[in-house]
């Protein structure tokens, strides 16, 4: 992907975000346990985070290496991974289908995430 498909990428798990979030306020207040809520809201606060340095590293692409642009999959990567698995796991008993095989697919999209960070610290340009 382009740079500029990055931009729109982390606008948009932002902007779904902020539409989850209140859906979640919302709507699925009255019918997700706590624990339920609470495992949505963290499923939005790392897409939410996670889009945002998507497109904050997007728009000063030139500070890193050319590695950025297999940052940027990975950490997508790891926000479809992580936080959809969770909404979905949050919303398996009022959709009524059994998910929990999804179970072992958000600690992927965790560690997809660690790795981006981790590969983001060694590639940014040293400065003249």
């Amino acid at each position: 992907m382009t740079i500029d498909k990055f931009i729109k990428t982390g606008i948009l798990f932002c902007l779904t975000a902020v539409i989850l979030g209140a859906f979640g306020a919302h709507s699925l207040k009255q019918v997700l346990t706590e624990n339920q809520l609470s495992s949505f809201q963290t499923g939005i606060n790392y897409q939410f985070l996670h889009g945002l340095v998507i497109l904050i590293l997007s728009l000063n692409a030139t500070y890193f290496s050319s590695r950025l642009n297999s940052i940027l999959k990975i950490m997508t990567a790891g926000i479809i991974l992580f936080s959809f698995s969770i909404y979905l796991l949050s919303l398996q008993d009022l959709i009524g289908i059994s998910l929990s095989i999804l179970g072992p697919i958000t600690p992927i999209g965790g560690l997809l995430l660690i790795s981006a960070w981790i590969v983001l610290f060694f590639s940014v340009k040293k400065q003249d």
